[in-house]
């Protein structure tokens, strides 16, 4: 079962489209148009070893926030759509994730219920040329469409690069973790309901 989907999502002020693999290496290509964006996905794909293609065109000229938040729209739909119902998927993970002075701690669970707990207070307003209110943002709008329970929490830190990009790779953690397949109950759904 090969776990790749791809999408387009195009709406009077962004224009996306995402091509994804969850059983890939980690290899990606991103162009948004913000800078900082595409890094903190770069993470997102080489950590969680998942392949992403993404390319993203918005109004930009206004602020960053559609293209920001259609983005995690995007993907996270890619990604729902690329599970294939999460049969047979591990469904919750957790990831600590030291970066230099920092420390984030992110849990999830792929259930179909989306929901985001976000403990995260930076210092700046700014990380390049993004508004750090859109962090939040991203992550509201990726858990809301792939619909995963998402737990994000900075425990400590005091460089706001840092501290995102933590956020960033314990997602990635959390999610190859997560998403994958667990060998005692490949052909099941992880849950009493018998659907997620």
């Amino acid at each position: 079962m090969k776990r790749k989907a791809k999408i387009s999502r195009k709406t009077k002020e962004t224009n996306i489209n995402v091509e994804l693999n969850i059983d890939g290496k980690g290899k990606y290509k991103v162009d948004t148009g913000i800078g900082f964006l595409d890094h903190m996905l770069e993470q997102l794909s080489k950590h969680s070893s998942m392949d992403m293609n993404i390319k993203a065109k918005g109004d930009t000229h206004i602020d960053l926030h559609h293209t920001t938040e259609d983005t995690g729209i995007a993907i996270g739909e890619c990604l729902k759509k690329a599970s294939k119902k999460f049969v047979g998927i591990k469904r919750y993970a957790h990831a600590m994730i030291p970066m230099d002075e920092t420390l984030t701690r992110v849990a999830i669970d792929v259930s179909n219920r989306p929901y985001l707990i976000w403990k995260v207070k930076l210092k700046v307003e700014k990380l390049g040329e993004m508004d750090t209110e859109l962090f939040k943002e991203w992550f509201q709008a990726f858990s809301q469409s792939a619909g995963i329970t998402l737990h994000v929490e900075n425990i400590y830190g005091d460089n706001s690069h840092h501290i995102i990009e933590s956020c960033f790779k314990g997602l990635a953690r959390s999610l190859r973790a997560a998403l994958e397949m667990d060998p005692r109950n490949k052909t099941t759904i992880p849950s009493t309901k018998g659907s997620l």
